[in-house]
């Protein structure tokens, strides 16, 4: 089974819930997602939230996700740019090289390793669930495939990518691919086109011509 028809139930699901609420949306509000993040009194305070991510708390709430993905540009730690120690050999698994039963318990290793470089690497937390669910340890792997669409609902809940005024909020250029993925859209050209990365198809391929995505945090502050 690959990684695509294991995740479709956990994706069908996201959508139906998303359809279900008419795909409401709303533009993250970035001081006040810093505001929250800093207080210790808070449910959002960041180091909490974090160690709960890690630790796959299943309770965390969509508004507890959107304040871990987007919070995260507020930590020292972020460097959208920055291309992590194991990046080149986790690219390997990304390409399809394959892997075999017994090489299992080191790509899982690899994976929990980005993740510690970067604990917000969507692309590492699907494959790392999905690691998991070929070593038999499906528990495991629901766990982390339930924080990836967590966290995945944050951008999708953060615009609907018609229009840059209306982009998807994104915290780094990957997870731009990351959503096209599990849309199973592929794009034709990118182009930057004032505060947003647009993503453009192939012309009358999908019933949308593009997404846009605002990057904005890539740069620290709301870009005109």
């Amino acid at each position: 089974m690959n990684t695509k028809a294991f995740f479709s139930l956990f994706f069908l699901l996201l959508i139906t819930f998303l359809h279900a609420q008419k795909m409401e949306f709303k533009a993250p509000d970035y001081a006040a997602i810093q505001k929250n993040i800093e207080d210790k009194n808070s449910e959002f305070y960041y180091p909490k939230l974090l160690k709960r991510l890690k630790q796959n708390d299943t309770l965390l709430t969509g508004n507890q996700y959107r304040h871990l993905y987007f919070g995260y540009t507020f930590q020292k730690e972020y460097q959208p740019y920055k291309t992590g120690k194991k990046a080149e050999e986790a690219a390997k698994y990304y390409r399809g090289e394959g892997i075999s039963q017994k090489d299992l318990s080191k790509g899982i290793q690899l994976f929990r390793d980005v993740l510690d470089e970067n604990p917000l690497d969507l692309r590492a937390m699907n494959y790392l669930a999905y690691l998991y669910h070929l070593n038999n340890d499906d528990n495991t792997a629901k766990k982390i495939a339930g924080n990836f669409h967590g966290l995945l609902s944050a951008i999708l809940t953060s615009g609907d990518g018609l229009t840059c005024e209306t982009g998807f909020h994104v915290i780094s250029v990957t997870d731009e691919y990351v959503l096209l993925n599990r849309f199973q859209m592929e794009t034709q050209s990118q182009s930057l086109e004032g505060k947003c990365d647009y993503q453009e198809f192939e012309k009358g391929k999908y019933k949308v011509p593009g997404f846009y995505f605002n990057i904005s945090r890539f740069y620290g502050r709301i870009l005109d």
